[in-house]
């Protein structure tokens, strides 16, 4: 057997076009995809006819072009407000507080609440860098400046990274008196994420919230 038989397999990368390669890395960056599923992922696309492989490029192309933060709550729209903001039939004098978009659709996919959200866009996390500044924590200030609000509901992850928001919100949340301040129950697992709970799980911490203590 000549040497040379075996050279092309030492480094697989030889072995994709350029285009594959890029495609593979692009799809890599992704979380929770590790290189085997990009590769596959990567093939998909090449199996696929051009009229599905450019459905999927213009539904990325879309999104980044057409979606926006709620110019109020900050949850993902198309429009100046989101479809809950613009809503006259939710409860405005509540107000629930989520780190990210998927969490306000764990607490809607539970069916009870009604009232409206602000989404922080990610969590106070000093160690990692993120501030308060980096967060939508003076939009929110704003927000509860009249008189309409008079519940929050602080649903940040049950984990380290949220419970610092929860205590965070407290704090700055204490300037407002007759505004009463509340954290969901401890039926979402402590560690996890409101996303990966089930929505019965979700419904009972939302009805069995508490006022936090100063």
């Amino acid at each position: 057997m000549r040497a040379g038989l075996l050279q092309p397999f030492t480094n697989r990368m030889d072995t994709y076009t350029k285009c594959v390669q890029n495609l593979i890395e692009e799809f890599e960056r992704l979380p929770g995809i590790g290189r085997k599923t990009a590769e596959r992922l990567a093939y998909f696309v090449l199996r696929s006819s051009s009229d599905d492989a450019m459905s999927l490029a213009r539904a990325i192309r879309d999104v980044k072009q057409k979606v926006r933060h709620c110019k109020d709550c900050f949850h993902v729209t198309e429009s100046e407000l989101c479809e809950i903001c613009s809503d006259p039939a939710r409860d405005c004098s509540t107000i629930c507080i989520v780190e990210q978009p998927k969490d306000l659709y764990s607490i809607e996919a539970s069916g009870s609440y009604r009232g409206l959200y602000h989404v922080l866009l990610g969590s106070y996390a000093p160690l990692d860098g993120t501030q308060p500044a980096d967060l939508t924590f003076q939009p929110l200030m704003r927000r509860l400046r009249g008189d309409e609000v008079r519940e929050v509901i602080v649903a940040t992850n049950p984990n380290f990274e949220g419970e610092g928001t929860a205590l965070y919100l407290r704090e700055q949340l204490q300037t407002f008196r007759n505004l009463k301040v509340t954290r969901i129950a401890r039926g979402v697992p402590s560690g996890t994420r409101l996303e990966h709970a089930s929505k019965n799980i979700v419904a009972d911490a939302l009805e069995g919230r508490r006022e936090m203590e100063s």
